[in-house]
């Protein structure tokens, strides 16, 4: 149990420094995660940045997604979504789209008029407060594959257990304080798990973007 996500940070960067990973900057997924990749940053003393994967919810259920988009664009699609409903492909990328409008809007209300960080050659630390199904994590993993021949390297707080071992597969490394057998939400790993604000989010990059980690 976490008493929040900046403890969590904390303890995630000492288990990086004992490990030796090496990263030349650090993407927080917003918003909470943004929150916990500003400790490891400042612990580091190295860049930061955001990155973004947003789920394509389902016509039907909100609650049930049947992909995800990146930033770039690109759409994945559910392989298990995929076997139990039918959708047709017309309504998926008219959905996509709006998500991707919705991406587009978000990133650049964080940065302003800041340009995002040029991730090629980088090796990058990807950063959430914790991963429950792991399927919008593993779009922005994709996304920066095509972003960047460096190392990707996904450290969380908490990871469900079938998450841990899909991601295992997906980057160079995954660093995980807890892999509990017992997995509801990621709240449940928090003493205050207080919703992140957009302002937050903004206040920390413009920060960063200014030189002051």
């Amino acid at each position: 149990m976490f008493t929040n996500r900046k403890e969590a940070g904390h303890l995630l960067a000492r288990v990086l420094e004992d490990k030796q990973i090496e990263f030349d900057l650090v993407l927080g997924v917003p918003r909470g995660g943004v929150e916990v990749a500003e400790v490891i940053a400042s612990y580091f003393n190295c860049p930061l940045d955001v990155v973004m994967a947003k789920k394509i919810a389902s016509p039907s259920w909100d609650e049930f997604a049947i992909g995800a988009v990146t930033p770039d664009g690109e759409t994945l699609i559910s392989e298990r979504t995929q076997k139990i409903i039918d959708i047709d492909s017309a309504i998926i990328e008219k959905l996509a789209q709006k998500v991707k409008e919705n991406i587009d809007n978000r990133l650049k209300r964080y940065r302003g008029q800041r340009p995002p960080i040029d991730l090629q050659g980088k090796n990058i630390l990807l950063v959430d407060d914790g991963i429950a199904t792991g399927f919008t994590l593993k779009a922005a993993v994709k996304y920066l594959q095509r972003q960047t021949n460096g190392k990707i390297i996904v450290a969380v707080p908490v990871s469900s257990k079938n998450a841990y071992l899909n991601l295992l597969e997906e980057v160079d490394e995954l660093i995980t304080l807890e892999v509990p057998e017992k997995f509801y939400a990621v709240s449940q790993f928090y003493q205050d798990f207080a919703a992140v604000e957009d302002r937050e989010v903004m206040n920390i990059l413009k920060k960063y973007s200014e030189g002051k980690p």
